[in-house]
């Protein structure tokens, strides 16, 4: 008998630069993904999160397991920056991760360029 579709979580595996922004999503590895994302050492997954949504700890929970192979967490929050809520600062400090809010494309921008250094680099996108 023939299966339904199987919907799964979006999940790239491997890192790869951002190739394009914008229109609601990211390019990268020859792909494109609408909405946010986290680029983790891990992958790249789809992030439940948009503009204006709180930044709450729960959001960066798979970021945090990661910890061990992440020092600096470039959070894109959209068209503007927004200053991190203090009690996600603190969970990433508690975790050795620096954080570092700013708009999303100077988070995509700083992204590519850490990541072609081979740098501790993730990030947390919201989509724009």
């Amino acid at each position: 008998m023939a299966k339904g579709i199987e919907i799964r979580e979006a999940h790239f595996p491997g890192r790869a630069p951002i190739d394009a922004y914008g229109n609601g999503g990211f390019r990268f590895a020859d792909m494109s993904h609408r909405g946010s994302v986290l680029m983790l050492p891990s992958g790249i997954y789809a992030w439940d999160v948009v503009e204006g949504d709180p930044l709450s700890v729960d959001k960066f929970e798979r970021a945090l397991e990661e910890a061990r192979a992440i020092e600096v967490l470039l959070v894109g929050t959209g068209r503007e920056i927004r200053p991190l809520p203090a009690e996600l600062k603190a969970a990433l400090r508690a975790q050795n991760i620096s954080s570092d809010p700013m708009s999303t494309g100077a988070a995509v921008r700083t992204y590519n360029v850490m990541l072609a250094e081979s740098r501790a680099v993730a990030a947390a996108l919201i989509a724009v």
